[in-house]
């Protein structure tokens, strides 16, 4: 006899999917921004909630006004910036195509500007000429600046979507800074889970996204800030790029802003340079290095408890996988991984150490 109940509740399971699947691919398009819609809420839902206690009958007003903070204090200097890092990436470009820019030509200085027996044990090594290498570091740099500047050209020839994508973020923001503690307790009871465990997990995802952000994203910027400003006093053309160069590099632990300024101080040495080199040694170890250390306790207090080896390669594969956004999502998906199976490890624990029941009872 067919039972009726569980007929009933598989059709309603594959309904669900239906539904949930169609939904994804409708929405797909504006995947990107409903995405920082949720990280933006989760970020400022904190100044959502004291500007509330301004207007306590007004929540409109709060969420308003947050997000008119938001677009001043953020948005609209992110998008400043980015022009200049673009103009200045396609000042580059140029140079690299017409010459004016050789970087084989400064990695043989480099070269030169070794101590001879070093030179001779490169030599040795078959790394004498730095021929090959030199080619494919000056054809990685080029493509990187050409692929930098068609992006930004792409995203002048959509400028339409962009902004439709960029409204609809904003939208989106606005109701869930508003209703998402209503809507974030409504899908951790629709979840498939004890309320305890969605709890938990739900506590995770939050925690990471702040501390990703805050403790991650805000310090690199601010280390690539300071990178900019070092770079423009020793004189380095098209500083703002290379500071941003240093505040993507800063968001990948055991790698770090070192791997802009280190090379940079090591040309500025080979070539003559000594005070210039000697400042930018000087700040990326006493200012931009120590930086972390003092920002990131007081932006999230502790981090969100992910190894640093672990955060390296879900941040590179979320890049890989979803470009900018994958430096927050790979991160979190590391963390809800770790913090699942430690839920189960528990669980399974608890069991095991439950008393048995005596002989008879």
């Amino acid at each position: 006899m067919i039972d009726r109940q569980r007929v009933e509740n598989g059709g309603l399971i594959l309904l669900l999917a239906v539904v949930t699947i169609g939904l994804a691919l409708v929405v797909s398009e504006f995947a990107i921004a409903l995405l920082w819609a949720v990280l933006a809420a989760i970020l400022f839902q904190p100044l959502y909630r004291w500007i509330l206690t301004l207007w306590p009958d007004s929540p409109n007003t709060a969420a308003t006004m947050t997000l008119l903070i938001i677009t001043v204090a953020f948005i609209m200097p992110a998008m400043i910036v980015t022009s200049l890092v673009v103009d200045q990436a396609s000042g580059v470009f140029l140079q690299l195509r017409s010459g004016e820019i050789n970087f084989a030509q400064y990695f043989r200085q480099v070269h030169d500007a070794l101590p001879d027996r070093l030179q001779t044990l490169l030599s040795r090594a078959g790394l004498g000429t730095f021929e090959r290498v030199q080619l494919r570091l000056s054809e990685a740099l080029s493509n990187s600046a050409s692929m930098l500047t068609q992006r930004a050209l792409a995203i002048g020839a959509n400028a339409a979507a962009f902004l439709l994508a960029f409204g609809v973020s904003l939208y989106v923001t606005f109701f869930l800074l508003r209703d998402g503690q209503t809507l974030g307790r409504k899908v951790l009871v629709a979840l498939p889970l004890e309320l305890s465990i969605a709890e938990r997990l739900g506590a995770v995802f939050v925690n990471v996204v702040r501390a990703t952000i805050k403790g991650s994203g805000l310090v690199a910027l601010v280390q690539g800030a300071l990178g900019a400003i070092t770079f423009s006093i020793v004189g380095l053309p098209a500083a703002m790029l290379w500071g941003m160069l240093m505040a993507v590099g800063a968001l990948l632990p055991a790698i770090g802003p070192a791997i802009i300024w280190g090379p940079v101080a090591i040309y500025l040495f080979a070539t003559g340079a000594f005070w210039q080199g000697a400042v930018v040694i000087g700040s990326g170890v006493f200012v931009i290095g120590l930086i972390d250390n003092i920002l990131r306790p007081i932006l999230v207090g502790r981090d969100a408890g992910i190894p640093d080896w672990l955060v390296l390669v879900t941040a590179l594969g979320g890049i890989e996988l979803l470009g900018l956004s994958g430096i927050v999502v790979g991160p979190l998906a590391g963390a809800l991984f770790m913090a699942s199976w430690q839920v189960l490890t528990e669980q399974r624990l608890g069991e095991s150490s439950d008393p048995a029941p005596a002989d008879g009872q």
